[in-house]
């Protein structure tokens, strides 16, 4: 069983930073690849960046694209969401996800693990 805790969430001004962590436990850690999906109030959740399991191969939303990284430490398990540039549309419930498949996805139903999320609030 894997469980997947974020954090670094919070309230932030447009035009600044945050940094997300998802810390994860069980199961070997580099033996999966790891995403970063968000979810606003009333909208569908929606994939953000996807990390592979040796980080050789990184995607992203392109509404991202240039102003947010994922990262990740298989030593310490842990993925990384570094945002610049924050705009109030930015603003959603954060979620770092795990996907066993070695087929890249950006549907969330391709994963296997969801943390619970961590709230991201850009003020204008």
């Amino acid at each position: 069983q894997v469980q997947l805790v974020e954090s670094g969430g919070g309230l932030v001004q447009a035009g600044g930073s945050l940094r997300l962590s998802c810390a994860a436990s069980g199961r070997t850690f580099s033996s999966y690849a790891m995403g970063w999906f968000r979810q606003a109030p009333g909208t569908e959740r929606e994939f953000v960046a996807r990390i592979s399991r040796n980080s050789g191969t990184i995607t992203y939303a392109d509404s991202v694209k240039g102003r947010f990284t994922i990262s990740r430490d298989n030593a310490k398990n842990t993925v990384y969401l570094q945002m610049n540039s924050l705009k109030p549309e930015d603003t959603a419930v954060y979620y770092c996800a795990g996907d066993t498949s070695a087929v890249a996805s950006r549907r969330g139903e391709a994963y296997d693990y969801w943390g619970q999320g961590t709230q991201v609030t850009v003020s204008s």
